[in-house]
């Protein structure tokens, strides 16, 4: 009958819902039925009932009912609900699923079985320390030696070492303090027995039941961290893990196991003692013959345990040696010795898991050497075994795709930058070795590359490039000092860019070529007899012509570092550099449709190169402006023409690839210009003149009325580098620039405008100061207009925008105040001086921004400075007391004011030199003013009030940024 009533009970339709098959209706229906079984008191009852009598068969129903009670567990373990009765309810429901467990002829299906260990596991949580002390030995009594039973026993103790051990869990200093309590009350109550029930479990199931052998010992390496050690390293225990280790099924579990015994922290001779004795068996039971292993699954397991036990033994002779016990540190340097031959076997494995697993351990060995006060022949030898293994292991192999480069080809990188911290670490034990290692592959390789596999040719480069790093010079002085170390690299690039390896035709090689071509680019300042060769491999099919896009594009990038470095030594080659590169610097029309050598991207590097190569040649200014007008005056052609057709397209495409292709163009030109450093230098080149015709040409592009955001940003960024590069040359052209940029902005477009016209108040100053007066309500209107557009709610990205935008308003009037002109804002109207200030004070108080608080009251200081002595602007006194003073007092005190958020720290500061300004300017006025007038209305106690002004008198600001610090913590509403 009870069953007919449960049955009843439950909504049988919201149960069909939980399948995975079931239409969207029953699912939603289900999901709400979870929802109304959670939230009521009592139907829980229902799932538990279920399942203590086994009601329904359906696994999704019996889960669901899992999930019902694991919901009311974590209500009881956060303090939600406390019924004791339901607790109690809660433990019979278990113990009687369990017991229906060990009389099934099948198991639960595991996703059920994993359910259920976590609802014991928050059962335990909750009441083993109070209400049930006995959990273990009642489910171990129960369970016996039951297969069933035992599943769910260890995927029990597995779920209680994720709430109650596991340190990637982030937990509550209260969970942290329950969780100490409950492994002490273990410790003293149940972990000989459960340790006894592992032992029982391990010996008994290894031969039939292998999967809960894993199981357990899965469960053995989790405790161990923080279980009596004793209790697991004892003859008994480890004999029989590592008997487990010749079974071909448990082999990799209990390399695991042995793997958490080991990284148990523990006195560092007992250490020691135990690494030993466990490698003692492993050897004798033929563990260290890697080479006849041929389960690389097993061996990875086998590296990352053995590379365990040697950082282990690393760890233990650092203590030791810094302890001063010469004898112990000495017996474990001889175990870590011992090591060294295995550590060589699974280092130069050919599978890359298992050589990287045991990186760590060398890594520490070299560091051990390193501390040696002197080196034996043999970790001489070790030092060069270990050498040759990663230089093998750095290799590439046959399969590696380098034109669509995946998972597999990024793991091997990653592989890399491990071999690449033994080099460097290599370099620091014995830099003359690693010299010499690499000079004998390196020569080796190069003498024979014609009939070399593209994979030694490369890794032979490459290990020349990674001496860069591993053996550092100053500024890439790697060609003056230490004459052995400079003579072999000189040696090594002599050979390099001599012996034709340029023409090898792989990727990766011609790749390594280029790039080590430019680490080393000094050598050609020492050997400058070998630039024309090594030019002539940059601009042909070897490299700017090569096949490969990818090779194309790195060589356009490197070729412009290559140019930096040896401009003075390009003299004689410029002319002919620049027309091997013309076509490659034509802008690529949007209609062309043949696939271009280099994407814009690589292009800009070109122009880069061919700036530079002009603007530092030892031609006459007169041939300097002729190059250049040249290399400029295609882009301007080709602008000109693009230009026309914008505004006559209609289709939206064809107008945005039009912009980018405008946009290029603007950019590249834009892109010569890096090669100025000065007006001088503009100048002296004689090239003012094509740039202003630049100007010229991009400038009507402002005014165009399609495309207008890419258009403008390109002309923008060209504008910018003008302001640098030809200094008042530029401003001509700003007054019309401006009014274009400020018709029909957006936030986006003011944004970008306020750090042109920020660049040219802080460059020219009082140059610019009628311009400015002219152009600084425009733009402060304008940004007014754009603020105040109403934007919806939750348009995040709208509210980003304009708080971007305000930030940039505010900088932009810092600017003007900050750069002595006066006259920019006081010629603007008593009525617009009012509105913009009003804005200043808004933005201190009422903006939760402490970026652009600070900014205000910089301005407000600044202000305070400019206008408010005696004669200083009229009115502007009164403005001090009447909102500058009020907002000194009132921001800080704001809830949003916080004090934890370093700039609002910084807000606070400037606030203070404010209140300091506003004392050196009306000096007694305005104490007086704070004393009598102004404190006594925020209800400011007198002895407060005289504190604040006798501290506001003192020379030292720091005293009164501490002060109103403490103030503000002081009177802030709890």
């Amino acid at each position: 009958m009870a069953c007919q009533s449960v049955a009843a009970v439950m909504d049988e339709q919201a149960l069909l819902g939980l399948n995975p098959n079931a239409d969207a209706r029953y699912r939603q229906r289900a999901m709400a039925y979870f929802e109304q079984l959670k939230e009521s008191q009592d139907a829980w009852e229902v799932c538990a009932e279920a399942l203590a009598k086994g009601i329904y068969n359906d696994d999704h129903v019996k889960f669901f009912c899992f999930q019902v009670l694991e919901t009311m567990c974590c209500l009881v373990l956060f303090s939600v609900i406390e019924v004791a009765v339901q607790q109690q309810l809660i433990r019979e429901t278990l113990m009687k699923w369990l017991q229906c467990q060990l009389m099934n002829a099948q198991p639960e299906k595991p996703f059920i079985r994993n359910k259920a260990a976590q609802v014991f596991a928050l059962t335990f949580v909750m009441e083993y320390v109070t209400l049930w002390p006995k959990f273990f030995f009642d489910i171990l009594s129960l369970v016996g030696l039951n297969p069933h039973g035992v599943d769910i026993y260890l995927r029990t103790l597995m779920a209680i070492d994720a709430e109650v051990v596991d340190r990637d869990i982030l937990h509550t200093p209260e969970e942290t303090r329950r969780n100490t309590l409950i492994k002490d009350t273990m410790r003293e109550q149940c972990i000989p027995s459960l340790v006894e029930s592992w032992f029982q479990i391990l010996q008994t199931y290894q031969h039939t039941h292998p999967e809960l052998t894993c199981q357990c010992l899965e469960v053995v390496g989790a405790y161990v961290s923080w279980i009596d050690l004793n209790l697991i390293a004892n003859d008994r225990f480890v004999n029989l893990l590592l008997s487990q280790m010749s079974v071909e099924e448990l082999r990799e579990e209990a390399c695991d196991c042995l793997f958490e015994i080991v990284n148990k922290g523990m006195d560092p001779v007992d250490k020691t003692k135990l690494v030993e004795s466990l490698c003692q068996v492993l050897q004798s039971a033929g563990f260290f013959n890697v080479e006849q292993e041929e389960d690389v699954d097993f061996l990875a397991k086998f590296s990352r345990l053995v590379n365990g036990m040697g950082q282990s033994l690393v760890l233990s002779w650092t203590k030791l040696a810094k302890a001063g016990s010469v004898k112990d540190a000495a017996e474990t340097l001889q175990a870590i010795e011992a090591k060294v031959p295995l550590l060589l076997q699974l280092l130069v494995h050919e599978d890359d898991d298992i050589s990287a697993n045991i990186v760590g351990f060398c890594y520490e060995y070299l560091h051990v050497l390193k501390q040696l006060p002197q080196l034996t022949e043999q970790q001489k030898a070790n030092i060069e075994a270990v050498m040759l293994a990663v230089m093998k292991k750095l290799t590439y192999d046959d399969e590696y795709n380098f034109e669509n480069e995946g998972e597999d080809e990024a793991m091997f990188v990653e592989y890399r930058k491990q071999l690449k911290m033994l080099l460097d670490r290599l370099a620091q034990v014995s830099p003359e070795l690693l010299l010499e290692a690499v000079r004998r592959v390196f020569t080796n390789t190069m003498q024979n590359w014609q009939s070399a596999q593209f994979m030694e040719v490369e890794v032979a480069i490459r290990l020349l490039y990674m001496l860069g790093e591993a053996l550092p010079a100053s500024h890439g002085a790697h060609f003056s000092g230490n004459m052995a170390k400079t003579s072999a690299l000189q040696d090594m690039m002599r050979t390099l860019v001599s012996c034709g390896v340029s023409s090898y035709q792989h990727t990766s090689v011609s790749l390594e070529f280029f790039e080590t071509v430019v680490r080393y680019d000094k050598f050609f300042i020492v050997e400058p007899q070998h630039i024309p060769n090594v030019l002539m491999a940059f601009l042909d099919q070897r490299g700017l012509r090569h096949s490969s896009p990818k090779v194309r594009s790195r060589v356009a990038y490197l070729f412009s570092r290559f140019i930096k470095t040896l401009h003075k030594h390009m003299n004689a080659f410029i002319e002919d550099i620049l027309t091997r590169i013309q076509d490659l610097l034509e802008l690529a029309p949007p209609e062309n449709g043949f696939p271009a050598l280099l994407t814009n991207d690589d292009q800009l590097f070109m122009f880069e190169t061919a700036g530079i190569l002009i603007v530092n040649g030892e031609s006459p200014v007169e041939r300097k402006q002729a190059l250049m007008r040249s290399l400029l005056m295609p882009l301007m052609d080709a602008f000109r023409l693009l230009l026309a057709k914008l505004p006559q397209e209609t289709e939206e495409e064809r107008q945005a690839a039009l912009a980018d292709c405008l946009s290029h163009a603007v950019g590249f030109a834009s892109r010569t210009s890096k090669a100025f450093s000065n007006k001088q230098t503009v100048k002296h080149c004689g090239c003012t003149e094509v740039y202003r015709d630049c100007l010229q040409t991009f400038l009507p592009a402002l005014s165009c009325p399609v495309q207008r955001g890419v258009l403008r940003s390109s002309v923008r960024s060209f504008l910018h580098r003008m302001i640098i590069c030809m200094e008042e040359e530029v401003l001509p052209f700003i007054p019309a620039a401006s009014e274009h940029m400020l018709k029909d902005c957006e936030a986006k477009d003011l944004q970008e405008f306020i750090p042109l016209i920020s660049q040219i108040t802080a460059k020219f100053k009082r140059q610019v100061s009628p311009f400015l007066q002219q152009v600084f309500m425009p733009l402060v209107l304008a940004i007014f207009e754009v603020l105040a557009r109403p934007a919806e709610d939750n348009d995040q990205a709208a509210a980003l925008e304009k708080q971007m935008l305000r930030r940039s308003y505010f900088s932009f009037i810092q600017t003007v105040t900050g750069s002595g002109m006066n006259e920019v804002m006081a010629n603007q109207g008593a009525e617009n001086i009012e509105r913009v200030v009003f804005t200043i004070i808004q933005g201190a108080v009422d903006f939760p921004d402490p970026i652009a608080q600070k900014i205000c009251f910089i301005i407000l200081s600044k202000l305070v400075e400019l206008w408010g002595g005696k004669d200083g602007m009229v009115g502007f006194p009164d403005f001090i007391y009447k909102h500058i003073v009020p907002a000194c007092f009132l921001a800080p005190l704001k809830p949003t004011f916080d004090l934890s958020d370093a700039q609002t720290v910084l807000t606070l500061s400037e606030c203070a030199v404010t209140l300091k300004m506003i004392h050196l300017k009306r000096g007694p006025e305005f104490i007086q003013y704070l004393q009598q007038e102004y404190l006594p209305s925020l209800q400011v106690s007198p002895e407060i009030s005289q504190e604040l002004c006798q501290v506001l008198q003192q020379p030292d600001i720091k005293v009164l940024k501490n002060y109103i610090k403490v103030c503000v913590i002081l009177t802030r509403p709890l």
